[in-house]
């Protein structure tokens, strides 16, 4: 029962402290994550970070395709051949990022 009583207490601090702050707060935080979204920095460092994922994504599909061979279910063979060629005719992820 006392930890019970220990979560409610906290739970309502937490609720009281956290209406005080307000929208005012939360309209700062959301400025600052819009801020350093569109920083160039940090937009360049992600389209890297996308780039090298893709290029190690398709160092490892190699690898396992090697590896695997024939013994591959047709039917994921062909999903996954179909998934591939989709994506390469777009030119751009899920992300929205490009090749480029």
């Amino acid at each position: 029962m006392r930890y019970k009583l220990t979560f409610v207490v906290g739970l309502a601090l937490g609720y009281v402290l956290g209406t005080r702050a307000g929208r005012e707060r939360y309209e700062q935080l959301k400025k600052s994550a819009r801020q350093v979204a569109q920083n160039p920095a940090v937009r360049n460092t992600a389209e890297t970070a996308a780039q090298q994922s893709r290029e190690i994504a398709g160092k490892a599909f190699h690898s396992v395709s090697a590896k695997v061979g024939d013994r591959m279910p047709d039917s994921v063979a062909s999903r996954v051949r179909s998934l591939r060629e989709r994506s390469q005719a777009d030119g751009a992820d899920d992300w929205g990022t490009s090749n480029t």
